[in-house]
């Protein structure tokens, strides 16, 4: 970034709307009407291009974004005027921070215009003040199924519309109204949500549709310049984000589900020390128990888990479908198939290890990212052995770990009095680095 403190001749960032020259203001308009050199996408240059002085020098930032920076310093060293044209309020998911960035917030001056947004809000008189603002305008991912991962275009929207009962959303052309709507019923969110489609604000063939279910818009197209807002209908949810108990999921019965059960699985989360942002691996799911509470936790983290048996992996994919989280991503596989596509882990449990055990520990303490942890869950004797072995023969490339035995005690009921019945004791397995704190 550039450093200066103040600039005698600034580059210009002025918001414009669909209603061209109409939407500035004497000042803004007085400077694109002396600019030297003006940037903008085609579709804005060509809304304005009867204000620009002749002789002006015009640059399209159509797919050259990352030119944009040199554009104004080349301008700015000739003692141009220079002026980028941005859509709306160029600091809302507009170019200007991306400027600020390039050359230094003194050498710009914004002139900020409404935000299309705003328009819609105003339109169907929906308070924004407390909405989320969204923007999809990313690249191509196609439609949203649930469990797609943090690279998928709608991702920040689906983590959102679980926070949030009002929601601003600014759209693209391939992320339209209509996929958002099928976004909400694939999460299981159709009657949650109404939306409001805004299409070519501010142009003659303007359509403002302020009350459309999601059922109703999944269906339909709409014109490409749009914004979407959504507000809840329904209570917001207010779940538990730890400690559930057990008969909170689903499990394959009889008595032989493969679960967490709750007093271990509060222990175990409790020595992942998962942040909120904490990208989770959990191996050998069962019926998703751990890897879902640790959804929860980490409502701007992701969990990756996966699973080899396909009657349990279909068990903890409907317990996800229960659980209303869209950070969890579930996998049919055996571990380690498919791990190296991940993202290095801040927190691994492994519940089930498919005979792999020592090396996936050897694997995961190699991806594990600095501060992280790997907690694992045993019963047996055997698989105690192996891991502790497997440890030990790490601990020359400064691996530390430590294995704690639980064993809880249930009241029952006994005639008209209760007993303790004891829990098969679980060994909780716990490692890191050494020299790495939480």
């Amino acid at each position: 970034m550039d450093t200066c403190l103040t600039d005698p001749n600034p580059c210009r960032v002025i918001g414009v709307l669909d209603d061209g020259a109409a939407s500035l203001n004497a000042s803004a308009l007085a400077w694109l009407r002396n600019a030297d050199v003006i940037i903008g996408g085609a579709r804005t240059l060509a809304l304005l291009k009867n204000e620009f002085k002749e002789g002006a020098v015009c640059r399209d930032l159509t797919a050259r974004l990352k030119d944009v920076p040199e554009w104004v310093r080349a301008a700015r060293a000739d003692n141009l005027c220079c002026v980028v044209l941005a859509t709306g309020d160029p600091l809302c998911h507009g170019i200007a921070p991306y400027l600020a960035q390039h050359l230094c917030v003194q050498a710009l001056e914004i002139l900020p215009n409404l935000s299309t947004l705003q328009l819609a809000c105003a339109r169907i008189g929906l308070a924004w003040q407390d909405a989320r603002i969204v923007s999809v305008h990313a690249r191509d991912a196609g439609e949203w199924s649930r469990g797609s991962p943090p690279g998928h275009g709608l991702y920040a929207l689906a983590q959102a519309l679980r926070q949030h009962a009002r929601l601003l959303v600014l759209t693209s052309p391939d992320n339209s109204p209509d996929r958002i709507a099928r976004l909400l019923l694939a999460e299981g969110l159709g009657d949650d949500f109404h939306m409001a489609v805004a299409e070519n604000l501010l142009q003659p063939e303007e359509r403002v549709l302020a009350e459309l279910s999601p059922q109703e818009a999944a269906g339909m197209h709409f014109a490409a310049l749009n914004v979407v807002l959504l507000w809840r209908v329904t209570p917001m949810p207010r779940p538990v984000r730890f400690g559930l108990a057990d008969a909170e999921f689903e499990q394959r019965q009889p008595e032989k589900g493969l679960i967490t059960k709750q007093e271990v699985r509060a222990v175990s989360l409790a020595r992942l020390q998962l942040r909120a942002d904490s990208v989770v691996w959990d191996i050998g799911a069962g019926s998703g128990s751990v890897g879902l509470e640790a959804a929860r936790l980490c409502p701007q983290g992701h969990v990756f888990a996966v699973e080899k048996n396909e009657e349990d992996c279909a068990i903890a994919g409907r317990n996800h479908a229960a659980f209303g989280v869209a950070n969890y991503s579930l996998n049919h596989a055996k571990a380690p198939e498919g791990l190296d596509t991940w993202p290095d882990p801040d927190a691994v449990f492994i519940g089930g290890s498919g005979g792999e055990l020592a090396g996936l520990i050897t694997g995961v303490l190699r991806r594990l990212r600095p501060h992280g942890a790997l907690v694992m869950n045993f019963v047996t004797l055997e698989n105690l052995a192996t891991a502790t072995a497997a440890l030990q023969a790490l601990e020359s490339e400064g691996v530390s770990w430590d294995v704690l035995q639980l064993q809880a005690a249930r009241s029952k009921p006994i005639l008209h009095m209760h007993r303790m019945a004891a829990e098969n004791p679980v060994w909780i397995v716990c490692a890191r680095r050494m020299g790495e704190q939480a």
